[in-house]
């Protein structure tokens, strides 16, 4: 339903493998060195914001000759007022996705091989055993330079990928002024806490040889549990402003909804994700106290009462069906076995190319771009597997929705308003392997069949 993580740009966490893990790296260890921003000043007051009305309800071709409401015709009467030309660019967009997925990984491949071949990782080892007798340290020392080399080589596509694409299909009309902000800003933070952890999992490897990988695994496992806590609180604020809504047209059904189901939340977020994107999103992020309702600013001004009931109860799905826990679950199985590939291929890899490489062994920093240059080809095979882990929490959580809000017709036209950059109606395959959500026609097919089931029952809206 929603983009991840409300509040941070695209840009700040770029889209490819490599990037993608050193930023989750990055990220989880704000718990230990970040004061908590939230805490030190209340959030500002979001201004009440006027909502339109619910659009009118598709009439055409929604029921059969005997007059019963028949869920395929209703659901195509909704995908027909979706105009050739918003799908066309729709589908472009989306589409575009596809070989972005395969380019982000041969970008990053491309750049670790140039600094491995080029000789300049071992000189940046060299650099930093000259300022440091710890192994450790060194380590951190290595990755400064490093990262801020493979990021400076790969701005363009960054740039390209993330701003300009953005803006040429509409889906963004941040300033360059403001994009820059927002990836220095990441920058700074994959930087510093990056070297952190790097230097914590080189520890790990020197001491222990024979099962590094394995306490690795669970390492990098645990620092993404108390990411999912520290996300909210010490991270997203730095790349957008949240403020208490006090609409009470918004909050008190809302609140309402979440105190039936077990959340424990007394006020709601608005996050100006405007900032950075045209999209709507919301989100329940954070875990026990930092447990936070979020609504993007883009759906708060767009979308109706109803929209909104429906997207905030899909979003309440994920932390009642606990998937940040299914999630961590799934994730620990992949990370173990990433870091098993990871021993297995990094020995080889340093057996057949450690010379021509400059590299002494696998506990070289210098051989840090081939650990994440085994991490992109892994995440890449691994696109379809994930995607499906997703999509189908992403299906539970539509149907809780569907039975927490009740808003059937609120669901189908909030889709309609993803719709503006997902492909609505693709091929079967092409869902299984390049979607990470349920496409727009199954989810509004779902809500059209709970409303043909629910029609006249207690609390239909």
């Amino acid at each position: 339903m929603s983009e991840p993580k409300a509040g941070v740009p695209a840009a700040s966490i770029p889209r490819s493998t490599l990037h993608g893990v050193l930023s989750l790296l990055a990220v989880v260890m704000a718990l230990s060195i970040a004061t908590p921003l939230a805490a030190q000043k209340p959030a500002p007051v979001a201004q009440i914001i006027p909502h339109p009305a619910l659009a009118p309800i598709p009439t055409g071709a929604q029921f059969d000759a005997a007059g019963h409401f028949d869920p395929e015709s209703a659901t195509q009467a909704y995908l027909d007022t979706f105009s050739p030309e918003k799908r066309a660019a729709s589908d472009k967009y989306f589409e575009g996705g596809y070989w972005l997925t395969l380019w982000d990984a041969v970008v990053s491949i491309v750049i670790l091989l140039f600094v491995l071949y080029s000789g300049v990782s071992a000189k940046l080892r060299d650099f930093a055993m000259a300022r440091s007798g710890n192994l450790s340290l060194q380590s951190a020392i290595y990755f400064v330079p490093f990262f801020l080399l493979i990021s400076l080589i790969g701005a363009p596509w960054t740039w390209y990928e993330s701003f300009y694409r953005e803006r040429l299909y509409q889906q963004s009309h941040q300033s360059m002024a403001v994009w820059l902000h927002d990836q220095f800003v990441g920058l700074a933070i994959s930087v510093v806490l990056g070297a952190i952890v790097i230097a914590i999992l080189y520890a790990i490897a020197r001491r222990l040889p024979r099962t590094w990988h394995l306490w690795g695994a669970a390492v990098v496992w645990l620092f993404g549990a108390l990411g999912a806590m520290a996300f909210p609180v010490y991270i997203a604020p730095l790349f957008n402003t949240y403020s208490r809504i006090q609409d009470p047209a918004v909050t008190s059904p809302i609140l309402q909804m979440a105190h039936a189901n077990g959340i424990s939340v007394n006020d709601l977020y608005q996050v100006d994700a405007s900032r950075q994107t045209t999209k709507v999103s919301a989100n329940v992020s954070g875990l026990f106290a930092t447990t936070r309702i979020t609504l993007n600013d883009n759906l708060l001004r767009t979308s109706s009462l109803p929209e909104i009931e429906a997207v905030t109860g899909h979003e309440m799905g994920h932390y009642v069906l606990h998937h940040v826990f299914h999630g961590l679950v799934e994730q620990g199985v992949v990370i173990f076995l990433m870091f098993v590939a990871l021993r297995r291929w990094l020995e080889s890899m340093q057996r057949r190319h450690g010379v021509r490489w400059g590299t002494t062994s696998i506990y070289d920093p210098a051989l840090l771009p081939g650990v994440f240059l085994i991490f992109t080809v892994i995440g890449l095979l691994l696109t379809p597997v994930s995607n499906t882990l997703t999509r189908t929490q992403e299906h539970e959580a539509d149907m809780f929705g569907l039975n927490a809000s009740r808003q059937p017709d609120g669901f189908a036209q909030a889709m309609l308003k993803l719709g503006q950059y997902r492909k609505l109606s693709p091929g079967p395959v092409e869902e299984v392997i390049f979607y990470d959500h349920p496409s727009g026609h199954t989810r509004i097919l779902d809500a059209m069949r709970w409303k043909s089931q629910n029609q006249g029952t207690e609390g239909y809206k």
